[in-house]
């Protein structure tokens, strides 16, 4: 039997992805206008990123844990298994929580094939790993082949994004308030990558005309083989700019593939509208 791939929302892939590779997604929350949503569920991004503009802080929450044993004994009984591909535990408590109800599922059903993996990836990045190990589950790979290959390409993952406003960056802690006040008088746009599972600020660039060569620089620094790669572009309800970065990808690399999404509600509700993010595999990848 071969071995069903779990992951939570904030890999902010689609429906019809979940589908095409048979990866069940199990949602995070959001909290907007005294309402609990599921996230890529029951509630668009651009819900969120409309009610930030108008200044509304949406809120989000990890997945409970009864979903977790739920879902975990569900496949026990049945003697299928499960891989879930956790959205980054630096970022959300989601990883911690599944791993507690992995140990007490296993507790009770010492035979289950349930195992919990941290990829520190969030958003398109995230997704791109669980494609990649859902093809393999898919051919037939053994849990071990698949744990490996997902602590793999998630090891190498290379997160490089900007935000249009620190404020919501603020909000979330990761960056001061005077950072914020300052960085949006001058119109100074961010630019920050993922490491180890936790945002990291690379350096500050003075408006928005040398973003995208800097991001592209970023990318001929970090990356490789790019023409064995599908590369991930998510934006925070800014497709117009996702479509320029992908074209000057494309005219610059040869590279297999240019997924474009926009970030979920979840992580959304964090970095807020503007936000563009680029996704590759980086240059210790072989």
């Amino acid at each position: 039997m071969n071995v069903k791939i779990l992951v939570d929302s904030a890999c902010d892939l689609t429906e019809e992805q979940y589908n095409a590779y048979g990866i069940e997604m199990i949602p995070l929350t959001v909290h907007h206008d005294d309402t609990e949503y599921k996230d890529g569920i029951d509630i668009a991004p651009k819900t969120i990123y409309d009610a930030m503009r108008e200044g509304k802080s949406p809120t989000t929450s990890q997945v409970p844990l009864q979903t977790f044993k739920t879902i975990f004994t569900a496949y026990a009984e049945k003697k299928q298994p499960l891989l879930y591909l956790a959205f980054s535990s630096e970022l959300s408590g989601t990883y911690q929580t599944a791993k507690m109800m992995e140990q007490q599922v296993r507790d009770e059903h010492p035979d289950a094939d349930i195992h919990v993996l941290d990829t520190k990836c969030a958003s398109i990045g995230y997704g791109l790993v669980a494609i990649r190990v859902a093809q393999l589950a898919n051919e037939g790979a053994s849990m071990e082949e698949l744990i490996k290959m997902a602590s793999y390409h998630a090891t190498h993952m290379e997160h490089i994004f900007t935000v249009d406003d620190l404020t919501y960056l603020y909000r979330g802690g990761r960056v001061s308030r005077t950072a914020a006040f300052v960085g949006t008088l001058l119109k100074i746009k961010p630019i920050l990558h993922v490491d180890s599972g936790k945002l990291i600020p690379i350096e500050k660039i003075r408006g928005s005309k040398r973003l995208l060569d800097r991001i592209l620089e970023l990318m001929d620094e970090r990356g490789v083989d790019f023409e064995n790669q599908v590369i991930g572009i998510s934006h925070g309800d800014d497709l117009e700019r996702a479509k320029q970065l992908a074209a000057r990808i494309k005219e610059k690399y040869p590279v297999k593939d240019v997924i474009i999404e926009m970030v979920g509600a979840v992580i959304g509700a964090h970095s807020g509208p503007g936000t563009l993010a680029l996704f590759f595999l980086n240059s210790s990848y072989k």
